[in-house]
């Protein structure tokens, strides 16, 4: 813990100071451009994977990036969900899987997870992915056959969004977009579902034209 609380300390004495002004701006409140809802493994670092300021990005993490379809039961990715675009009026939301996920390795095989029930239940949420992965990549080798996993875990997670009341409004008001990624850890790349297509390609690809106009606009300027 003391190489913690010496980072502590550097951020109060070297980075608190030269962005003290932002710090400042965030506290009389937040404006996040997109919820980002990744998987609770150390090594997915969010502000260096997108490099965004705090302020900018709303997260939720936990084991697998799940999102359990909607009930009437209060959780804590429910409540989550239901501030950042009810209350935040947040116009994104990313669903961010990854590589060497050990939460999907545990969805393929729920049934060892007798030490672990509350994971084992959990990971109920991703096991329609697990059934399109068996069927669909049965003939797969194990590698791809868990990239297959990972994609359709994303997908399948996005589709538990849209039965939350406050993201199937804004969708319908056309005030929210829905995006799937997954990281791959090893190589940097990231890879984004085109709903259009039902492909994944990579972000530069994917939001080329986006990337594009931002280039233009930062010229005029």
């Amino acid at each position: 813990m003391s190489r913690f609380a010496e980072g502590v300390v550097k951020f109060q004495r070297e980075v608190f100071p030269e962005k003290q002004a932002m710090f400042e701006r965030l506290s009389t409140g937040q404006s996040p451009e997109a919820l980002f809802i990744t998987c609770s493994d150390s090594r997915v670092e969010t502000a260096m994977l997108t490099q965004t300021d705090p302020g900018e990005l709303f997260i939720c993490r936990n084991a697998g990036n799940i999102v359990p379809p909607h009930t009437n039961q209060t959780g804590g990715m429910t409540a989550s969900i239901e501030f950042a675009i009810g209350a935040l009026r947040i116009p994104n939301i990313v669903i961010c899987g990854h590589t060497q996920c050990g939460a999907m390795k545990g969805a393929m095989n729920r049934a060892a997870l007798t030490k672990l029930p509350h994971v084992r239940e959990w990971l109920g949420y991703a096991q329609g992915a697990v059934d399109i992965t068996e069927a669909l990549g049965g003939h797969l080798d194990p590698e791809a056959k868990m990239k297959m996993l990972l994609e359709q875990n994303v997908i399948l997670q996005l589709q538990h969004l849209k039965t939350h009341p406050t993201v199937a409004v804004a969708l319908a008001q056309k005030q929210l977009t829905l995006h799937g990624w997954v990281y791959d850890i090893k190589t940097g790349e990231v890879e984004a579902y085109d709903d259009a297509t039902g492909s994944w390609v990579p972000v530069a690809e994917r939001y080329a034209s986006d990337l594009a106009g931002e280039m233009l606009a930062a010229h005029a300027c």
